[in-house]
């Protein structure tokens, strides 16, 4: 049997960063992965650029049943702390917007940053590990692989959630967690496009691959401002995928499609200026030309000039353009959601180490714990900030 001081179990964002931290602190550090590459969710995150952290990083932007877990971490470990070693690296990189932070060049920068530092604390990585069977004893946790049998003092799970199953994620961490007695929170598809209703979806389809800037508003009162996307399948895009974390089933969303234009200020002044103008030609000016061709096929833009338009219709329309309610008929699911909503309950743990509190050696980090960012690198600094502080204490 072979001993090791730490097992790490998943080699993505969380259990790299956490292998190579305790392994320059001088553990022997055993990581092992199901897959046949390290990196795997980073090497296809931000478009191939991997958007490894954001610059207004803050609890505030974190999902949890416990909001104040993640304050710990994140204020020890800070992306300003990962930029640094970005920096020392050698990778250049560029903010896109709101403080999201992408590669210039790949997100394999970021993977072979991990593998180097995972070298440096000479980490044993195993791929195409499964672990069969958990058991813990006085001596630590001894496990059965499908290449013969492991044990470790400590046992760190950095398994991730169920999002995008196709690059190998598993229930496992939850199952390990409940294995020895912690609660597990309920888990969703978050960061994820909506599906619609027929026969909005009929009507809407024909927009797909049209942007537009929104201010995007969740029944709880939640708000983002940025650009939705029509899909094939419903909506998309920045506004939509931080909007799915907030929504729950039966829910409506508002959407202000003209956020940058009151449109009854700009109908009144077009009106004055080209009284025999378009309707639809008006709004085209602000909004996209085909959004307004299927607004008039659903009787949203009434088929008149500016002049026609009378001030029932303006009102109703105004209304409809920056108040538009939608119910979604679900979301597209863990096959193309960015992360996992839920997870190992982190009144269970430590906030400074990442331990569970009731069983010793045992850590939880990353996405199978109960805590989810917005979309824009907060994710990234989660795995990197709850990894460090977890390797702390090993």
């Amino acid at each position: 049997m072979e001993k090791f001081d730490v097992i790490i179990i998943g080699a993505g964002a969380a259990g790299l960063f956490c292998a190579a931290q305790a392994g320059q602190r001088g553990r022997r550090v055993l990581l092992l992965d199901n897959g046949k590459k390290p990196g795997r969710k980073i090497l296809m995150s931000g478009g191939g650029r991997c958007n490894f952290t954001n610059l207004y990083t803050d609890p505030a932007a974190y999902l949890s049943h416990n909001p104040h877990f993640s304050k710990s971490a994140l204020a020890r470990y800070t992306q300003w702390d990962f930029i640094d070693l970005v920096n020392r690296h050698g990778i250049a990189w560029h903010e896109k917007t709101l403080g999201q932070l992408f590669c210039d060049d790949s997100a394999q920068q970021i993977v072979e940053l991990l593998m180097k530092e995972c070298q440096q604390g000479n980490v044993t990585l195993r791929l195409r590990s499964e672990v069969l069977n958990v058991e813990r004893d006085e001596h630590g946790y001894t496990m059965q692989l499908n290449g013969g049998t492991v044990q470790a003092e400590k046992l760190v799970i950095a398994s991730g959630g169920l999002s995008m199953p196709g690059l190998g994620a598993t229930p496992f961490g939850y199952k390990l967690a409940e294995q020895f007695g912690l609660r597990v929170f309920p888990t969703r598809a978050a960061l994820v496009p909506f599906t619609l209703h027929k026969p909005l979806l009929d009507h809407l389809q024909t927009l797909s691959g049209v942007s537009l800037p929104t201010v995007m508003t969740a029944e709880d009162g939640t708000v983002f401002k940025e650009a939705m996307l029509f899909t094939h399948r419903g909506l998309s895009g920045p506004a939509v995928l931080q909007l799915s974390s907030y929504w729950q089933p039966g829910e409506f969303v508002t959407i202000d499609l003209s956020p940058a234009q009151d449109l009854d200020v700009f109908i009144n002044e077009e009106r004055a200026g080209h009284p025999n103008q378009s309707l639809k030609n008006t709004l085209a000016k602000v909004l996209p030309k085909r959004l307004i061709e299927v607004l008039q096929t659903l009787a949203v833009v009434p088929d008149v000039t500016l002049k026609q338009l009378n001030s029932r219709q303006q009102s109703e329309l105004v209304a409809t353009l920056h108040q538009w309610r939608v119910q979604p008929n679900g979301t597209e699911g863990y096959r193309t959601a960015e992360v996992t909503l839920g997870g190992v309950d982190t009144t269970q743990l430590s906030s400074k180490t990442m331990e569970a509190r009731d069983v010793a050696g045992l850590y939880f980090i990353g996405e199978v714990v109960d805590v989810t960012g917005w979309l824009g690198g907060y994710n990234f600094q989660w795995a990197w900030s709850s990894a460090w502080a977890c390797a702390q204490a090993l």
